[in-house]
């Protein structure tokens, strides 16, 4: 059997932005590093409205914002302020502590925007879970792109089908974006050592087993698993090596203790986190629950 393990996306309100949560779910907290996954949207913004993540907190992962449509400004407490539209990668190590903010651009909030993408956090291995915090951006353009056999694929960080993305992973990672045409049949690249299929549009096979949006499709490990479209799709593909350890996750929180847990909480809670600059009037407080 190809696939270990089918879930479906729970949906969520965050104060009015819809998303579907995959990861974590009840069977299965992490693929490779991937410990969250967020479908934001899609979603569609009217003049004058936009939307406004205020400043929060994050240790011991890496934040992935990719979009399929839309521009969302981000700024954190390592001095990066920079827009994020759809292809681009923009990929944040939190380490030993961050915090950022992720707002509609001025110019989205004014004309109106349409927003679809996918907010996906990675745990970091343990030795660099106290790592000094970091952003990088990276445009679409520099990120590698390939065709397969009625596939467009974008490898967004990690390595995949021979291609290696610019993104500072710190463990073996596959991350793709894939459209495939109506009847297009993408072989899964298997050189990673856990495996996931998320449906974002569309209908999909793999082997008998169908899969329509907000399906992930955790996959057996070895598997030669390919994806068909009964129609026109577009797909994700996750994983990479399994992480040494058990994480803990409260909120924004990543860590192999829960006494690195219990510090965060306290930190964001009495104002040790740093400020963003630019950013720094506002906050999300600290879930009591």
């Amino acid at each position: 059997m190809a696939i270990e393990l089918l879930i479906e996306g729970r949906p969520r309100d965050l104060g009015g932005f819809s998303v579907r949560r995959v990861l974590p779910a009840v069977q299965r907290r992490l693929v490779g590093p991937f410990i969250f996954f967020d479908h934001m949207g899609p979603a569609d913004f009217a003049p004058g409205v936009g939307f406004d993540v205020r400043p929060h907190p994050h240790v011991g992962l890496a934040t992935v914002t990719y979009l399929f449509a839309g521009e969302m400004q981000h700024k954190d407490s390592v001095g990066s302020d920079r827009v994020v539209r759809p292809g681009d990668v923009n990929w944040m190590i939190a380490g030993r502590g961050i915090a950022h903010s992720e707002r509609a651009t001025a110019e989205g909030r004014k004309n109106g925007l349409a927003m679809h993408g996918i907010q996906s956090w990675v745990a970091l291995p343990l030795e660099h879970e106290e790592t000094e915090p970091r952003f990088e951006h990276h445009p679409r353009a520099t990120l590698p792109h390939l065709s397969v056999d009625g596939a467009s694929l974008d490898v967004i960080a990690g390595t995949a089908y021979g291609k290696t993305s610019p993104v500072g992973v710190l463990s073996p990672t596959i991350y793709v974006h894939a459209r495939l045409d109506a009847d297009a049949e993408l072989p899964v690249d298997d050189g990673h050592e856990e495996r996931a299929v998320y449906v974002v549009e569309g209908r999909v096979r793999l082997g008998e087993q169908a899969l329509g949006p907000g399906a992930l499709a955790v996959l057996e490990p070895g598997a030669r698993v390919r994806v068909v479209a009964e129609e026109a799709a577009r797909v994700m593909l996750l994983g990479g090596a399994h992480l040494e350890g058990r994480r803990e996750i409260y909120w924004n929180f990543v860590a192999s203790s829960k006494e690195r847990i219990e510090r965060a909480k306290d930190d964001w809670k009495n104002r040790r986190f740093p400020i963003i600059p630019g950013d720094d009037v506002e906050l999300i407080p600290l879930p009591e629950v």
